[in-house]
């Protein structure tokens, strides 16, 4: 079969592959609610711990530098002290005990002796002008001396130069893993409280997005939400939400009562029309005029029944081999119709019986009604059904005109007719509005195409029935 202009699926086995088919593709999902708030909420505890992190860095650089420089500055002191005020034995001893006890090494200052300023970041910058202060201008700070890595402290001891070798740890910032403890913490934290904060905020709203697609469904009595929650915003929309369910399921009570009603009250008095019509009116070509104003007045009461049938149903497996057979059975052996079809044996599909045989009804009737070819009168049907994973995909064109592209949405409207290449002065409009909301009750899609060749395509996919 030929390929359409705007092609929702297609059934023909060749093309089914090859086809663009918008319908059969699922919309993008986008992120959900839950994911979009615990995203940003993360993204903002992060903000704020970076920027913590940052503060108390920079706040804690001052206290730092001068506490580690009085912790130095009192270490060279006192070192300087004992030194001066022990004997020459003594202080080989003293020496060694510092090097051997506190980690400090304490050698003359050569004049030739190398070394690199301690100055990597602010906070040596300011530990070393701290020391100068407190020392004297002639006080070194390296961090390198002769190739040797350490905290080298340069003083003088009566004139004599000095070199104070200490661990760099004294004044350096708090340790890399110290940090890493701290922030994976916090971020551990941040993200638990995130996650919490965003289910609590995203629960009301998948609450009522089930009892809304419950009221879809017309199970009014499961959609009842909870009106004495702790939140005033929620409990006013839930209040709202059982109000509308309420005055739907009611709304939906007067339109079967009333459609109880109109079976009795239009189609009495069509009996007696036509009864008094076979009696009373003489003239035979009057009579069969009036008797086919009744049987349209009839039908056009179907019509209106068929469109406004409860939507809930239960489904079942059904044949759609035997349904488009007993369809086209319906239709008569009109020698101007000429059907093809090409469906694969033993078809399941999960639907309602009598609805899936309204809608092939349907879709025959709107068929030859507006796809016969002007000239000769001769209409030519195609329908086409094959299984693809667990969906049944459909096809039925005709070979007529077929319509404006910016008609295709509107065709299912109800009460909705098309131009005048397609359109009967006899029709209700219903006719396709009945057949997509009886596939979407079935828990199908259907959609509309035009041929390329001429005509007009309706594509269905049902579910495929399981085994």
């Amino acid at each position: 079969m030929d390929s359409e202009s705007r092609v929702p699926f297609e059934t023909e086995p060749a093309a089914l592959e090859t086809a663009p088919a918008p319908l059969e593709m699922r919309p993008t999902r986008g992120v959900s609610l839950f994911w979009r708030t615990f995203f940003f909420l993360t993204l903002l505890l992060t903000g704020c711990i970076i920027a913590w992190l940052q503060t108390f860095r920079a706040l804690e650089y001052e206290p730092r530098a001068l506490q580690s420089a009085q912790q130095l500055a009192s270490l060279v002191n006192l070192s300087r002290a004992a030194l001066i005020h022990s004997d020459s034995i003594a202080r080989v001893s003293l020496i060694k005990t510092l090097a051997a006890e506190e980690g400090l090494r304490i050698a003359p200052r050569e004049p030739n002796d190398t070394f690199q300023h301690y100055d990597t970041d602010l906070l040596s910058r300011n530990v070393a002008g701290q020391l100068q202060a407190r020392l004297g201008p002639d006080t070194v700070v390296a961090r390198e001396v002769n190739g040797q890595a350490g905290l080298w402290i340069g003083f003088s001891i009566d004139g004599d130069p000095y070199w104070l070798l200490t661990d760099p740890s004294r004044i350096g910032p708090v340790a890399g893993t110290t940090w890493l403890i701290w922030l994976g913490t916090a971020a551990l934290l941040s993200l638990a409280g995130a996650a919490l904060i965003a289910r609590l905020i995203n629960r009301p709203l998948k609450k009522l997005s089930f009892a809304a697609s419950r009221v879809r469904e017309g199970d009014f009595n499961a959609s009842q939400l909870n009106e004495t929650v702790a939140t005033s915003e929620i409990r006013e929309v839930n209040i709202g939400f059982n109000r509308m369910a309420q005055r739907l399921s009611k709304i939906e009570q007067d339109r079967a009562l009333m459609l109880a009603g109109i079976s009795h009250d239009l189609r009495t008095p069509l009996a007696r029309l036509r009864l008094e019509t076979e009696m009373s009116v003489a003239d035979p070509m009057a009579r069969e005029h009036m008797s086919a104003d009744i049987e349209q007045v009839n039908a056009i009461i179907d019509k209106f029944l068929d469109y406004a049938r409860p939507d809930h149903m239960r489904s079942e497996d059904v044949s759609l081999n035997e349904v488009i057979e007993t369809a086209l059975f319906a239709l008569g052996d009109d020698p101007k119709t000429i059907i093809k079809t090409r469906v694969q044996p033993e078809l399941q599909v999960l639907g309602d019986p009598v609805e899936l045989q309204r809608v092939f009804n349907n879709l025959l009737e709107n068929a030859s009604r507006y796809g016969r070819d002007a000239d000769t009168g001769v209409v030519q049907i195609d329908i086409a059904a094959k299984a693809k994973d667990d969906a049944v995909l459909i096809k039925l064109r005709d070979h007529g005109r077929g319509v404006r592209p910016e008609m295709l949405e509107q065709l299912t409207q109800p009460f909705f007719r098309g131009d005048a290449a397609r359109s009967d002065a006899t029709g209700t409009g219903l006719g396709l509005a009945i057949v997509e909301r009886a596939i979407t009750r079935m828990g199908g899609r259907f959609a509309l195409a035009n041929s390329s060749t001429g005509g007009l395509a309706a594509h269905i996919k049902l579910r495929r029935a399981p085994g």
